[in-house]
């Protein structure tokens, strides 16, 4: 396999898992909410937390660096409209998703202690955190949905010409240039 296609491939894994888990914490924690249940929730919250850190940590970290590398070994130009718009949208979800981790981890222990003491309902402090977290998470998410578009779509800047479209084309000029 091709350094261009090992890249490939880790890079639409670590966009997969962003979309996947972030898609899927939203989805486990909009129904966990649904019931109202303290218990319910501070369960499921404890889960969303690892999640974030084990999932959608690692994948978050991974895809500038592999993207960029794929950006090197396939010959595009950093200022190409798609990349910049690539990295900029990158930058947004970044500044909804860390406020959106503390956010969590403060619902979580909210959640913790009205199991501890016994309460039948979540307080408002909670619910407030919880607006926040559910706003923060759609231009994240569409963000996310946008970056899909423009790594598959690379829009052509202009007049100007990227790179072939092809896999095929970009692995084999890379390998011609490395052998």
């Amino acid at each position: 396999m091709s350094l261009y296609l090992a890249l490939k491939f880790l890079h639409l894994v670590g966009a997969a898992v962003l979309l996947g888990t972030g898609a899927g914490i939203a989805f486990f924690l909009y129904r966990a909410e649904r019931h109202e249940t303290p218990a319910i929730v501070a369960g499921t919250l404890r889960i969303v937390v690892a999640a974030d850190y084990l999932f959608t940590a690692t994948a978050a970290i991974a895809q500038p660096l592999t993207g960029l590398w794929l950006v090197s070994v396939a010959g595009y130009a950093l200022d190409q409209t798609w990349i910049v718009a690539s990295l900029v949208l990158y930058a947004l979800v970044a500044v909804c998703w860390l406020p959106v981790v503390v956010i969590q981890i403060r619902m979580r222990d909210i959640a913790a202690a009205a199991v501890a003491q016994g309460a039948s309902a979540l307080p408002e402090s909670y619910w407030r955190l919880s607006r926040v977290w559910f706003w923060l998470g759609w231009p994240a998410f569409i963000s996310v949905l946008a970056i899909f578009w423009l790594m598959i779509a690379k829009p052509p800047d202009g007049a100007r010409k990227s790179p072939a479209c092809r896999p095929a084309d970009r692995a084999s000029s890379y390998e011609r240039r490395s052998s």
